[in-house]
């Protein structure tokens, strides 16, 4: 049995939880972490997902993601998802997620971290992955065009490329307003 810690709309922890497939109760959220991993040539990691998992069988996504359990934070949960799905040791304590996207249920954080990992290495997380591969972004979106990509919204694939190399929503600092 799994447990999600419940937040407010402000992202105040509350003293609930609810069990994993339970329905969610309105005016509570949860936290969702993906890591998007890339390497110095500027892919990213994918991984296809096993044709009997549920939700979206059979179809590439994003590195990796999944909910924050009971007990964890954002960042212990990104570094969890990456270790258990393949088995990649980071430590996120101190990286902020390039971006959060509000969804219905929850907040989705999402992390863009750039490691060369040699994927031959990698230990895939049999319930969860059948594969993984690099690809550039416009291998991405030719795969999301064919409907064998999870249906995320093109622009935000491409702003996760851009954010691997940038930070905040400016194109560039204001050296004359202030840095705090």
């Amino acid at each position: 049995m799994e447990l999600w810690d419940l937040y407010d709309l402000d992202r105040n922890k509350l003293n609930e939880t609810m069990i994993r497939g339970d329905k969610q109760r309105e005016g509570v959220y949860r936290i969702i972490v993906h890591i998007c991993l890339f390497n110095s040539k500027g892919e990213m990691l994918i991984q296809k997902r096993q044709p009997f998992k549920s939700g979206f069988s059979g179809m590439w996504d994003i590195t990796v993601g999944g909910s924050a359990v009971s007990g964890d934070d954002s960042h212990s949960a990104a570094s969890s998802e990456l270790k258990e799905e393949l088995g990649i040791d980071i430590d996120l304590k101190d990286q902020r997620p390039a971006l959060t996207v509000n969804f219905k249920l929850g907040f989705d954080d999402m992390y863009c971290v750039t490691k060369d990992v040699d994927i031959n290495s990698l230990t895939l997380q049999y319930e969860e992955v059948e594969k993984v591969k690099w690809a550039s972004k416009e291998e991405i979106f030719e795969m999301l065009e064919d409907g064998t990509f999870i249906p995320y919204h093109k622009s935000l694939i491409d702003l996760l490329f851009y954010m691997k190399d940038h930070s905040g929503a400016h194109t560039r600092p204001d050296p004359t307003k202030f840095q705090g």
